[in-house]
């Protein structure tokens, strides 16, 4: 008994610490990549606490070997957004215009009661109300409710700005597009959600100068939304 204790103490000591080495997202919403992650941990540690004649060593350098890979990655993911979409996989629409998206519902498996629980859990009770419910990679529904589900003050607040800035420069088909959509990743520009816009880097790079930029290097993430405005956060 005190050789399973002692191992246990020794498994919980390693692992709470390769975790948080692993980062703070672990011990979030786990993205499949991460989740495949943990329970190999989990269960290389059960098995070493479990089997009194193996070496502690047998299982240290398996899950160190994990934690690496985790961390390799993840490095590569921040860099790669094409890696990082492979890895963690991208959001789904189920909700567009308080239209049930049903082709994609059964792709991913995703019942009804599943979509109601969670829209009751965003106080939205009728799917007519949404203007947009998207599933994300880490299984969370994100849900933008109509604009007439707005308060009154919000419409009121709304109506007081000015009217220029309101307008789009983005086709209307982005409306509902999974939008704000990355332009720029760690001065990287992503030529292909420049194309989903219609848009070239000397439109972007107008829009930059705007702001006093002047090379897409010194941008560390640029991001545009469905009224064409640009957020731009510069590299320090």
């Amino acid at each position: 008994m005190t050789t399973i204790l002692l191992r246990t103490l020794i498994m919980y000591v390693l692992v709470f610490a390769l975790l948080r080495l692993m980062g703070k997202r672990e011990i979030g919403k786990l993205s499949v990549f991460d989740l495949v992650i943990s329970i190999m941990i989990a269960e290389i540690a059960v098995i070493i606490i479990e089997d009194k004649e193996k070496p502690i060593m047998d299982a240290v350098a398996p899950i160190v070997l994990l934690v690496a890979i985790q961390i390799v990655f993840a490095f590569l993911a921040i860099k790669n957004r094409k890696l990082r979409l492979w890895m963690d996989g991208t959001p789904s629409v189920l909700i567009r215009d308080g239209r049930l998206n049903r082709k994609e519902m059964s792709r991913q498996r995703y019942n009804l009661d599943d979509l109601m629980a969670q829209l009751r859990e965003h106080e939205i009770t009728n799917v007519d109300e949404v203007e947009l419910a998207v599933l994300e990679a880490n299984g969370k529904l994100s849900v933008i409710p109509k604009e007439d589900r707005l308060s009154e003050e919000t419409r009121l607040n709304s109506a007081t700005h000015d009217p220029s800035a309101e307008q789009s420069e983005l086709p209307p088909k982005f409306r509902y597009e999974l939008l704000p959509l990355p332009l720029i990743l760690d001065g990287q520009v992503q030529d292909e959600s420049l194309e989903r816009l219609g848009k070239n880097r000397f439109w972007l790079k107008n829009r930059l100068r705007e702001q006093g930029i002047d090379q897409f290097k010194q941008v560390f993430f640029c991001s545009v939304d469905h009224k064409g405005k640009l957020y731009v956060d510069r590299k320090k």
